[in-house]
């Protein structure tokens, strides 16, 4: 089971956790206080109205499996000033901790940040915070240039994989290197999607030679996630349907993210991309298929697709098993 996270700055349990948060916060600072009444007032202010105080932000709360009540929080605050959005007030009450929370809260502050279209997203930590400060970094945060000149107060940031749909030559330019490896890496760690391990690199540069020739004639789009060094770090491509009665509908189909790069947000980013451009071209209608059961029936669960059915022994893992394959739709517009 995992944490249930929600969007809510108006919750009864907020004004608790901020409280929490920045009573340690000045604890930790050598300023300690014994009651929200003696916070500075813009701390004071948060605690009191946090609906108002962060009314243009996101606040995102996290329940702890089996429980009623949230024991995390964290902001998401909106850019202003051409400034990227800055996450902050992560917390998680100590009793919670260990859970998973602080991670969730994380990883879904970061996936709402990238779908905005942001560039990058940044934070504060006090240097002293070094659990806080691994879970940034493991989240592939980077110390920059400062903004807030406080002793002891690292500033960092992530910058976002930028995404772009790729022309025919393009997917023929990268078939043989960084399309081919991530159809290598998906194979590797089982993913099934059309090939039996092992997939030896020319079969796979070949596949994606085959999806020039698709998009060329219009009838797949491409598209590509870059990380900050230039790798491909995930694709996505639309099949558009081609038979009279069907053109109103189009098909997601390999939909990878390289194992170096999940866990941020990206393949909801890839699906959101072409979900987008789906509509934006007159498509009223999306399906695909995937192996039941598989992590990415969570990402298409939480972004609105609708399971249609499931049909047993559809198709073989990359070992050769044969496996269920659940078949999904979204409604467009």
């Amino acid at each position: 089971m995992t944490a249930r996270i929600e969007e809510n700055r108006s919750h009864p349990r907020l004004a608790d956790l901020l409280a929490a948060y920045h009573l340690v916060n000045q604890a930790e600072k050598g300023t300690a206080v014994e009651a929200v009444a003696q916070l500075p007032a813009v701390y004071r202010a948060e605690v009191e109205d946090p609906a108002a105080v962060f009314t243009a932000d996101t606040v995102l709360l996290a329940t702890p499996p089996g429980e009623d009540l949230p024991a995390g929080c964290v902001v998401l605050k909106a850019p202003y000033g051409g400034r990227a959005p800055e996450i902050k007030r992560l917390w998680v009450a100590p009793e919670a901790r260990r859970k998973g929370l602080a991670q969730a809260l994380m990883s879904e502050a970061l996936r709402r940040a990238a779908a905005s279209g942001a560039p990058a997203v940044r934070l504060t930590v006090w240097s002293w915070r070094q659990e806080p400060l691994a879970l940034y970094r493991s989240l592939g945060f980077e110390t920059v240039a400062s903004w807030d000149e406080r002793p002891d107060l690292l500033c960092l940031e992530k910058r976002f994989d930028v995404i772009e749909r790729l022309t025919p030559d393009q997917v023929r330019a990268h078939a043989p290197a960084g399309l081919a490896a991530l159809l290598l890496d998906a194979v590797d760690s089982g993913a099934s999607v059309g090939f039996l391990a092992p997939l030896e690199a020319p079969e796979a540069a070949a596949w994606w030679a085959r999806v020039a020739g698709e998009a060329a004639e219009g009838a797949r789009d491409v598209w590509a996630a870059h990380g900050p060094d230039g790798s491909l770090t995930g694709v996505v491509t639309l099949v558009r349907g081609g038979t009279a009665n069907g053109r109103h509908r189009g098909e997601i189909a390999r939909l990878l993210v390289h194992r170096s790069a999940r866990g941020r947000g990206l393949g909801y980013r890839l699906l959101a991309t072409a979900e987008a451009h789906a509509a934006a071209t007159g498509l009223t209608l999306l399906v695909l298929d995937t192996q039941t059961d598989s992590p990415a029936e969570r990402l298409y669960r939480g972004a609105g697709w609708t399971a249609a059915g499931t049909i047993p022994d559809f198709a073989a893992d990359p070992a050769g098993v044969l496996r269920a394959t659940t078949l999904y739709y979204k409604r467009l517009g």
